[in-house]
């Protein structure tokens, strides 16, 4: 029979499913994914093992381990422009976070991610994404993040660059945006006419 043996993903890990253990399982996708993340560079596949284990560590109400997964297949998602699935997520995670006393001071970045992925889709989208982001956690209203993002929703409305650029300046200066924040505001930045779409 040619599907004998089956697959070898499934061999070792369906017996521990049946053992109820699916933290382990989790554990084992995990590695797989940054088999594909480091070394293949197929991100596509990472993000399926990386929604796999988000799925088994649920099945073990391991939240917050599901929730590490779930962002960074939100992370991947945007780079590879899939928007509205990151944005989803970023919500999904940031609404689990908000109410935890722990967690909550994370929520604004969540929020903060999910707004980007939203302006580069729209900017009508992004402007209507903060205010029910305000109104959901009213934290985020005072946030650096929320303060950033008004001004360049406001810069781009003006098509000014210039503004956007300095906006973005300020922020960095007190808290530094890393490289997935960055390619996201060049992606914005793109979007305003006569930009050539540096942050300079």
């Amino acid at each position: 029979d040619p599907s004998w043996p089956p697959p070898w993903s499934f061999v070792m890990i369906s017996p521990l499913l049946l053992q109820g253990r699916f933290t382990i399982a989790a554990k084992h996708h995990i590695s797989i994914a940054e088999i594909y993340e480091s070394e293949l560079v197929d991100i596509e596949k990472a993000i399926a093992h990386y929604e796999q284990a988000a799925d088994y560590y649920k099945g073990e109400e391991s939240n917050s381990s599901a929730n590490k997964c779930l962002l960074k297949v939100g992370a991947y998602c945007a780079q590879l422009e899939q928007y509205q699935k990151a944005i989803e997520i970023y919500e999904q995670v940031g609404a689990n976070t908000m109410d935890n006393p722990l967690l909550k001071y994370s929520a604004k970045e969540y929020f903060f991610k999910a707004s980007l992925c939203h302006f580069i889709v729209d900017e009508l989208n992004a402007k209507i994404a903060v205010e029910k982001y305000e109104e959901m956690f009213p934290a985020f209203s005072d946030s650096r993040e929320c303060k950033l993002l008004k001004k360049l929703l406001e810069a781009h409305e003006e098509q000014n660059s210039e503004a956007f650029t300095e906006a973005i300046k300020e922020f960095d200066s007190i808290s530094r945006l890393d490289q997935w924040h960055t390619t996201l505001l060049l992606r914005i930045k793109k979007t305003i006419q006569g930009d050539e779409g540096d942050l300079k």
